[in-house]
């Protein structure tokens, strides 16, 4: 399915029908086409009907190569069943226009969006599509189909953050003649070096096209650009790209390795499958989590450095009650301990402000560097008030069975401040204790 321009206006007309589909309104109009809402009452969903543009103005070139797309698309229907391709339900002509029928994915947007520098993914977001996109293309060549036209907007990304490709107007299919559309080879910029030279593609013409994105979604920029279509063609065979660490510092080496073995001149070079494809990402993505995880617990171990719970603490301490913990952000009015309920963690407030409740009515307050979850140092005992967010907080949560596994050392720190807490509160009168 080709990319298409914002809802037209009302004035345009609408058809009630096309063939056993009730349209529902208009959805995107492009060169090739026009796009429209329909529901599938029989199998109870909605579809998305293209129909393609047969009349071109005249021009009887753009009419053919108009029906030789839907030739190639209709050639597909039911064949690619695959959860990152958008699949192709049904095809048909009627009165002289020719449509195909696919899932339509409400409120997807295409890669296209992503590509700008000041609106670029994050980067293990990128690898895990770029990933989903590789396994997806391997699934369409073990069936003998080069899609051809791999480029951002050609792969949508749903709400849910899930992917599709979509388009294979101009897919080659093994065996089969209708596919041939001479004069069409795909988008310049996304287009690998033999594809340029109209020598015989093989799927890694694909992989290379999919690099190019890859490329684009980390930097914002194109592999290449130039002035006209000839220098841009000519740099595509012979230029190198400019590494992707001098646009964007964070990129690991190894996932600029993956990229540069995808956009290879030489299609021996570059990876031999989708599947190698989607295996070197693994490894990059497997990285990048455990680097984030990292940086994540510095930046808490920085946090906890600062309440005054830890004053006491050496760091090695600290790490250690971190990795005995759990991280958790509570939203106001939420329910952080139940009186009534046995739990076995201890709490300390890490920002924000919580209400002491007990039968519906507020002791008190507690704040950043306060504790509470005391009544775990008694097996078996129930809370006996209710801790609430008054206000956005996030807790430390800290397990008393993980507890017991540390040093002694910090066991014993941890329970000289919790406990000098609470002798501190029963001192004062104060009844907030849980």
């Amino acid at each position: 399915m080709t990319v298409f321009a914002p809802k037209p206006s009302p004035a345009r007309k609408i058809p009630e029908k096309i063939g056993k589909y009730v349209v529902v309104n208009e959805v995107g109009r492009g060169s090739t086409g026009v796009v429209y809402l329909s529901h599938d009452a029989y199998y109870g969903r909605d579809v998305a009907i293209k129909v393609y543009n047969m009349d071109a103005g005249g021009d009887e070139e753009k009419a053919r190569i108009a029906r030789k797309m839907f030739l190639s698309e209709a050639h597909l229907v039911g064949m690619l069943q695959h959860p990152h391709i958008l699949p192709i339900y049904d095809a048909g002509e009627e009165n002289g226009h020719c449509y195909i029928v696919t899932e339509h994915v409400h409120g997807a947007r295409t890669l296209a969006a992503y590509c700008r520098p000041d609106n670029l993914l994050r980067i293990d977001d990128t690898v895990e599509i770029i990933y989903k996109c590789a396994k997806a293309l391997h699934y369409a060549h073990s069936r003998g189909v080069i899609h051809r036209d791999i480029k951002p907007s050609n792969i949508m990304l749903t709400q849910d953050s899930d992917v599709r490709i979509i388009d294979f107007g101009i897919a080659l299919v093994r065996d089969s003649d209708i596919s041939r559309i001479e004069g069409i080879a795909g988008s310049p910029s996304y287009m690998s070096p033999e594809q340029v030279q109209s020598f015989e593609l093989t799927n890694s013409s694909d992989l290379y096209s999919l690099g190019a994105v890859m490329y684009e979604l980390l930097t914002g920029g194109r592999p290449f650009r130039a002035g006209n279509l000839q220098k841009l063609l000519h740099q595509i065979v012979y230029a190198t790209p400019p590494p992707i660490h001098t646009l964007r510092k964070e990129i690991p080496e190894d996932l600029e390795n993956v990229v540069a073995t995808a956009l290879q001149k030489d299609p021996n070079k570059r990876f031999k499958t989708g599947l190698d494809f989607a295996a070197a990402l693994t490894r990059c993505h497997q990285k990048l989590r455990e680097q984030n995880s990292r940086i994540d617990q510095q930046e808490q171990f920085g946090v906890l450095r600062r309440l005054k719970f830890f004053h006491d603490f050496s760091h090695a301490e600290i790490w250690e009650v971190l990795r005995a913990s759990q991280w958790q952000d509570y939203a106001p009015g939420e329910e952080i301990v139940k009186e009534g309920e046995m739990d076995d963690r201890f709490y300390i407030i890490v920002s924000g402000y919580c209400a002491v409740e007990r039968h519906g009515s507020r002791l008190g307050m507690l704040e950043s560097g306060d504790c509470f979850g005391e009544a775990s140092y008694v097996p078996g005992a129930k809370r006996t008030a209710t801790i609430r967010a008054s206000t956005p907080v996030t807790v430390l949560k800290v397990s008393s069975t993980l507890l017991e596994q540390v040093s002694a050392s910090c066991q014993l720190r941890f329970n000289r401040v919790f406990l000098r807490t609470l002798i501190a509160r029963l001192q004062n009168g104060d009844q907030t204790a849980s």
